[in-house]
């Protein structure tokens, strides 16, 4: 990640615009799942040694509706936390209003777990008490430990949806275009999937790219071989 400018204009600028809320989560998520689960088909398909259209024709129908289950989930999910930031919210607002001084307390005590102590901390109780959006705010996150402000729904689903279908449509790749051994270049074109989602989201991390990508392509590779596993013994059951 770059550097802030620390100039006080850029700072300023920064605090304006308010927190910037990750969506990587979702994307790796969505990324992994998708092409796991494309995976699951195309060797189930193989390993029961049905026809290459089946690949496709299942394939594609994984990518959209299980695509499109994962990212109502996902919205359904993250509309949950909003609905639990409301909840508590409202609470804290009803609880400031009825035991005003019980709440100040609690603000008191918080801070001076932090080290505040004498004249210090009783003006940041003020401070922080004179504000009623501040107060609330602050025994959300100290209380509660979530985050004041949360994810938009609708771009958690989209970017799990659009990850998804995206990397979900990588293992069918081969069969669509009609090559030879395509089970094979499958496998290849899913491990090199794994391992780009774990090489791009280095860049949010201090982890080196390539001990990310290392590590992505571990997890996906064992969950792809359960999946190759799996297509194997039913192909062997048949």
């Amino acid at each position: 990640m770059e550097p802030h400018d620390h100039s006080p204009d850029a700072i300023a600028a920064r605090l304006d615009e308010g927190p910037r809320s990750s969506y990587l989560r979702d994307f790796v998520y969505g990324g992994i799942d998708g092409a796991v689960t494309t995976f699951a088909i195309v060797s189930g398909v193989v390993g029961a040694k049905l026809s290459p259209n089946v690949v496709i024709i299942l394939g594609i129908a994984n990518l959209l509706a299980d695509g499109f289950s994962m990212a109502a989930s996902n919205f359904s999910g993250t509309r949950a936390e909003h609905h639990e930031l409301d909840l508590v919210r409202k609470m804290e607002e009803r609880q400031i209003r009825v035991h005003p001084e019980g709440e100040r307390e609690e603000i008191r005590q918080i801070y001076a777990r932090k080290g505040f102590d004498g004249e210090d901390l009783e003006r940041v109780v003020e401070t922080i008490t004179s504000d009623p959006e501040l107060w609330v705010r602050t025994m959300i996150q100290e209380e509660y430990g979530m985050a004041a402000e949360l994810r938009s729904p609708w771009r958690a689903a989209i970017s799990t949806m659009a990850a998804f279908v995206v990397c979900g449509a990588v293992p069918l790749v081969p069969f669509l275009v009609g090559i030879e051994s395509a089970a094979r270049w499958s496998l290849a074109a899913t491990a090199i999937v794994f391992f780009a989602i774990g090489s791009a989201k280095a860049r949010w991390s201090v982890i080196p790219w390539w001990r990310s990508g290392l590590e992505t392509l571990a997890i996906g590779s064992i969950a792809a071989g359960i999946a190759w596993g799996i297509g194997a013994l039913l192909g062997n059951l048949g």
